[in-house]
């Protein structure tokens, strides 16, 4: 499984986070260095949604301008728990992101099911990112992690931070995961790294030895 850490400047966290060849999350309501990293996009919405403010879509597209070539895939553009109308808003910019990053993954919100994005998901170019709330996420895991291994899809899940989100996602079958506390507090890294590297029997059937040479070939960080 591959990990993502929030983008952080501690220097003894960076230097953690390398060692362990885990990538950075690079938001777009954060700051965009990628610290020489292997890298993806994040739409911001997230940030936005916490302190109920607006999506910045310039600053999006500035971002996508900057870094989006060499990412290893971007978020598109959703609305937090916003279910189908979400799901609108990031099909308007599937098309543009396509053109100009390598993977796009489509945010899955509260209210959606999988029959909703059977014919938008494509091998290699769009993918699925596990957003919504806690709650929903938690009980809806492993079912987009079936529905993504059926399809040979990307399968990430969003603020796994803790060893029991780990576990969750394995057994899901998440083909990558992204958390804060690892770049926040290096002495939690070890532990979260160690659970990230264990194949887990139970999670649903996908052809391993794709996932392991996307895992192998990272993009060139700028």
């Amino acid at each position: 499984m591959i990990c993502y850490a929030s983008r952080t400047g501690t220097k003894r966290n960076l230097a953690a986070l390398r060692a362990a060849g885990w990538r950075l999350m690079i938001s777009r309501a954060g700051v965009w260095r990628t610290e020489g990293f292997a890298y993806a996009l994040d739409n911001g919405a997230w940030t936005d949604y916490r302190n109920g403010r607006d999506f910045d879509e310039p600053k999006f597209q500035a971002l996508i301008d900057k870094l989006g070539g060499q990412a290893d895939w971007v978020v598109a553009p959703d609305i937090v728990a916003g279910g189908l109308l979400s799901l609108r808003l990031s099909l308007c910019w599937l098309a543009p992101l396509l053109v100009r990053t390598r993977l796009v993954l489509v945010p899955v919100q509260d209210g959606m099911e999988p029959a909703d994005l059977v014919n938008i998901v494509l091998p290699k170019r769009i993918g699925v990112f596990l957003g919504g709330s806690t709650e929903w996420k938690l009980e809806r895991m492993r079912q987009w992690g079936e529905f993504c291994a059926a399809r040979g899809v990307h399968y990430h899940v969003g603020r796994v931070n803790t060893l029991k989100r780990f576990r969750l996602a394995h057994v899901a079958g998440a083909d990558s995961v992204d958390g804060s506390s690892a770049s926040r507090y290096a002495v939690t890294l070890p532990a979260l790294d160690f659970a990230s590297r264990q194949w887990d029997m139970w999670a649903p059937p996908r052809n391993r030895d794709e996932q392991l040479r996307w895992a192998n070939s990272p993009s060139e960080a700028p």
